[in-house]
């Protein structure tokens, strides 16, 4: 979690700076696209007769049972770190200096691998059923690292879930679980929610399940810096530890939001809440569905609002002159990307995006999220004050508009165990993942054979299968899909290889 002037806390939970999402036993647990097959987009509800009182028993009896309680388990492990060694305390404790294989230190540099025993962690948080097969929408922080997840629906029914994706950029996970007839809330339009509209926040703050608050939604599109990709609906619906995945809906009883954070000094709510919004939400449900990692459009930019860089150049002296107060300020274009090639310069203003206005950052962000790579937009933006309107084709992460997949270790084409005792200390290591079997892939393209001890990969310690599976699975959606792998040979050998995994 980031602190954002006072504290953004997501809806997990963690003494008083978290996500909130409840905590227990020892654990301080801080804390989707048009083809996502999941609810039918309704229309908002329509505001109420002047001077008629709002009724929300309704929202609050349709949309109850379709948000559940989720618990979340990482067991115990046993890791490897890595601690500075007193070369006196050292001598004393080993004179004879690791002779009797006691105590290798890793590469001179005066440091030793020691296991420790991890307490096993158990937290709390809060999902939305999104269709009737057992699809439920929650955060990414509620879920991250979990060994169990157990989900509990409001008649008090209990199923273990498995988890289809996480998005650790919009803080969005789908998970599942098996059967049939569950409760699925309708899913509205967030873009067409209205500021000033009235709001339920469900959700099981402080072990307080299937709780109703109520309040209005205070504004859209913020950013607070919590997030890669951000433009959360604001509101004064309380929002506590424990709510982190539960629903924002309409006075329909449709589902507007995912809760997600709160704004606080203290951890609890003192009337920010904020929710990441269903237009963002069905973009990301539907690409992991569909291909398990998110297709993340880039136009290529990097800026602030407009109204933000005219403060900071009053700041300095200046009295600059943009042609507008409202836009997206450019402070850098990437080489070779959407924007580059549509001529946008550091200076210029964005204001609009197919054909909407773009007032403040969270607008763009909220805009794009819902793109894939090879979408095309239509841009306009102020030069030197004067007004441009270009078309461009957006491009994901890695520059190209080619689908984005997770990698796994059969990409690579070998497998691994971890390094025994006895090569442990024939060697002189502390870990290590050894190739016991070479096919077709890319470590035979790299020339690693049978035999190699895999020690780092981009200069992660390899200690566990794992491991490997995680730093492959993250580096293959990154904007330099390559593995940089270090280790040694049986006969004592340091080497090093680069592994490219994309074509």
């Amino acid at each position: 979690m980031k602190k954002l002037w006072n504290y953004a806390v997501p809806a997990m939970s963690l003494v008083s700076i978290v996500f909130a999402v409840a905590a227990f036993s020892n654990t301080h647990a801080a804390t989707h696209s048009a083809g996502a097959a999941t609810a039918l987009v309704t229309q908002t509800a329509p505001a109420p007769p002047a001077g008629q009182p709002v009724d929300l028993t309704y929202a609050a009896e349709h949309a109850l049972p379709s948000v559940v309680h989720i618990k979340f388990v990482q067991n115990s492990r046993v890791q490897n770190v890595q601690v500075q060694v007193d070369p006196f305390e050292e001598f004393f404790m080993d004179p004879f200096g690791g002779f009797f294989g006691r105590g290798q230190r890793e590469n001179g540099n005066g440091s030793r691998q020691r296991q420790v025993q991890t307490p096993r962690r158990t937290g709390a948080g809060s999902g939305v059923i999104i269709s009737s097969d057992g699809y439920i929408v929650t955060n990414n922080h509620v879920v991250e690292g979990a060994d169990e997840l157990t989900v509990t629906l409001s008649d008090n029914r209990e199923f273990s879930a498995r988890i289809i994706g996480t998005d650790r950029t919009t803080d969005l996970a789908l998970i599942k679980i098996e059967g049939r007839n569950f409760p699925a809330i309708e899913i509205a339009n967030s873009d067409e929610v209205r500021v000033g509209e009235w709001v339920l926040a469900i959700g099981n703050p402080m072990g307080l399940n299937n709780t109703v608050t109520a309040g209005i939604i205070s504004a859209k599109a913020r950013t607070l810096g919590a997030n890669g990709v951000e433009s959360f609906i604001q509101t004064d619906a309380a929002i506590n530890a424990g709510n982190s995945g539960g629903a924002l809906v309409n006075t329909n009883g449709q589902l507007v939001g995912i809760n997600a954070m709160l704004y606080s000094q203290t951890g609890t709510n003192i009337g920010y809440g904020f929710a990441i919004p269903t237009a963002m939400m069905n973009k990301v449900v539907g690409d992991l569905k569909e291909y398990g990692v998110v297709q993340r459009a880039m136009i290529g930019i990097s800026g602030r609002d407009v109204r933000t860089q005219i403060d900071l150049e009053k700041e300095q002296g200046n009295e600059p002159d943009y042609g507008t107060t409202e836009g997206i300020y450019v402070n850098e274009v990437v080489e070779n990307s959407a924007a580059h090639e549509a001529g946008i310069e550091e200076g210029d203003v964005i204001i609009e995006v197919d054909g909407q206005r773009v007032t403040q950052f969270g607008d763009l962000s909220g805009i794009i999220a819902q793109k894939r790579p090879g979408d095309r937009i239509s841009i306009t933006y102020l030069h030197n004050k004067h007004r441009h309107t270009k078309n461009i084709t957006l491009r994901n992460e890695q520059g190209n508009t080619e689908v984005v997949r997770n990698a796994d270790l059969d990409t690579l084409g070998a497998d691994f165990r971890e390094v025994s005792d006895e090569l442990k200390q024939r060697l002189g290591i502390d870990f290590g993942l050894e190739i016991i079997r070479v096919k077709n892939g890319k470590i035979k393209d790299a020339g690693m054979q049978r035999g190699f001890i895999i020690q780092r990969v981009n200069d992660v310690p390899m200690h566990s299968i794992v491991d490997l599976q995680n730093i492959v699975s993250e580096v293959s959606t990154s904007a330099e899909p390559v593995l940089i792998i270090k280790g040694i040979s049986p006969t004592g050998r340091k080497g090093y290889y680069v592994v490219q995994l994309s074509e």
